[in-house]
């Protein structure tokens, strides 16, 4: 290590002593300092012309300056002058991905076999890092600030039915103030898990911060910048619900967030430490094991304050929280889709169409959904809102999103698909069978309305039979479509059909009729 001056009280003690006219190496034997340090001190001592009472009445700074003079060598030493100039250049190259002090230090010495050895080259390299490269102090109020990260290292449970490691990321929160502090482990670090995870902190700590501070996550921050961050759509949705604002570290080397990287070490000790021998077969029993071990650490006292995090933050903190929101934010995905024809958009995820207002036909609109509600939005503005179904190849139908024109076949008599079956069946199975063609036919049942309307009343001028028969033979053909069963119908072809399925009638009985008694 580099010599360093002694205290100013060891100094004094020292002159006592050669006041009493101790020897060196009895002062040695007493103090423990060095004898050639003493000898130095007695020669300075004469130096001065001033007795030992004399200096011993000196204020420190005038007592230093007599027995520690300034150095005037370094101008005279080539050594610092040539280290002096490297400074910087050294530096810099600390900031270098795996670059350390004794590498430099080893390419100094091959530079110059003669200069600093290892703990004097450190001494002049630390302090000019910290002339040139000072930290601002943090002063965090109570309730003010929520940090998070995630975790360097991850935790990892092992899966029975796949027979492999998942590894799981780890969400750390911290409030700096009480320095309480968050963990949970996460299927991924995606949006879809971590929006999940941050209302779990909040609930944790039972209330809100006024701020939130992450580093510059892509899943949080759309576009890094020092002074102006943009935040990810759905992230700022979240500051709204809890009411809080976002916050983002500084680019490239945050400074700020010393809280919660001190908490991911603390995670490191206290949490992954004690389940590092441990299997944990699923996601759920090892976020109960951290949680355990989590509270069991925010119990712990610490040693700075006596107290522990728990207790400083229900002293200092929770008051200045503000209170959650009665329901926590549900996470919502979002798509973006085209209007089509039939006024409805597709939800990809579940093959279900759902309807907007006809005005908006060939459009691009966003559809934003959850597990319950899916909502539909064109330029910022909400044009429908559906219950979420999971029907595959379904319609959700909101009658006054339908244009006046197929509006109208809804209001004749109230028809519903269960109307035209029911007649339809009255009349036979076939007509029956051909109405269930016709609404399975169309993207939209109602657009089929028009079709099932005329069928029915062809049997008004032809009769149930004939309709009956002329659908028999329709549904023998490739195509099925109204016109083909009324030209059937104007052709009599299923006249034809009938005549062909009655029976031949049976003779009358009369006495010309030969029994087997006429072959006898």
């Amino acid at each position: 290590m580099a010599n360093q001056p002694l205290d100013m009280l060891q100094i004094r003690r020292c002159l006592l002593l050669l006041q009493e006219a101790r020897s060196v190496r009895d002062i040695h034997r007493t103090t423990g300092i060095h004898r050639n340090t003493i000898k130095s001190y007695l020669e300075r001592c004469k130096h001065s012309g001033k007795s030992y009472s004399e200096l011993l009445a000196l204020p420190d700074h005038e007592l230093a300056a007599l027995i520690h003079p300034p150095r005037n060598n370094h101008q005279a030493d080539e050594r610092y002058r040539y280290l002096s100039g490297q400074l910087e250049r050294y530096a810099k190259e600390l900031s270098r991905p795996h670059v350390t002090k004794q590498l430099l230090w080893e390419e100094y010495l091959q530079l110059n076999p003669d200069g600093y050895r290892y703990a004097q080259f450190c001494l002049h390299l630390d302090r000019y890092l910290q002339k040139h490269d000072p930290t601002m102090p943090q002063v965090h109020l109570p309730g003010d600030k929520l940090q998070i990260d995630f975790a360097g290292d991850q935790l990892r449970y092992f899966d029975p039915i796949a027979h492999i490691w998942i590894s799981c990321p780890v969400l750390v929160c911290t409030l700096p103030c009480s320095a309480l502090f968050y963990a949970e482990p996460l299927a991924s670090s995606r949006q879809e898990h971590l929006i999940p995870a941050l209302n779990n902190v909040l609930a944790y700590l039972g209330g809100v911060p006024k701020n939130i501070l992450s580093d510059n996550m892509a899943q949080v921050v759309s576009k890094a910048s020092r002074y102006e961050p943009v935040f990810t759509e759905l992230i700022e949705q979240w500051a709204l619900h809890y009411q809080t604002n976002m916050q983002a570290t500084w680019v490239a080397k945050p400074r700020d967030k010393a809280s919660v990287e001190n908490s991911v070490h603390i995670a490191y000790q206290q949490i992954y430490a004690p389940i590092r021998n441990e299997c944990h077969h699923s996601l759920k029993t090892l976020k109960l094991r951290v949680r355990e071990l989590l509270d069991k650490a925010n119990e712990r006292i610490m040693t700075a304050y006596g107290k522990s995090r728990n207790e400083r933050f229900l002293e200092r903190e929770q008051a200045h929280l503000a209170p959650l929101p009665p329901m926590s934010f549900v996470y919502k995905h979002q798509a973006v889709a085209k209007v089509k024809k039939n006024y409805h958009v597709i939800l990809g995820e579940d093959w279900h169409q759902y309807s907007v207002p006809h005005e908006y036909i060939g459009r691009d609109v966003k559809l934003i959904y959850d597990d319950d509600v899916i909502e539909i939005f064109c330029e910022y503005h909400r044009i429908a809102i559906h219950r979420r179904e999971v029907v595959r190849n379904g319609y959700s139908t909101i009658k006054e999103h339908m244009p006046e024109s197929h509006r109208h076949y809804l209001l004749q008599k109230g028809w519903k698909p269960d109307d035209f079956l029911e007649k339809g069946r009255a009349i036979g199975p076939k007509t029956e069978e051909v109405i269930i063609r016709f609404l399975a036919a169309k993207a939209f049942p109602e657009q089929s309305y028009d079709a099932c309307i005329g069928l029915l009343r062809l049997a008004k001028g032809v009769g149930q039979t004939r309709l009956e028969a002329a659908c028999s033979l329709a549904l023998r053909g490739p195509r099925l479509t109204y016109q083909i069963i009324k030209t059937i119908l104007d052709n009599n072809r299923d006249k034809l059909m009938l005549f062909a399925e009655e029976p031949a009638p049976l003779l009358p009985f009369h006495e010309n009729i030969r029994g087997k008694h006429s072959y006898n």
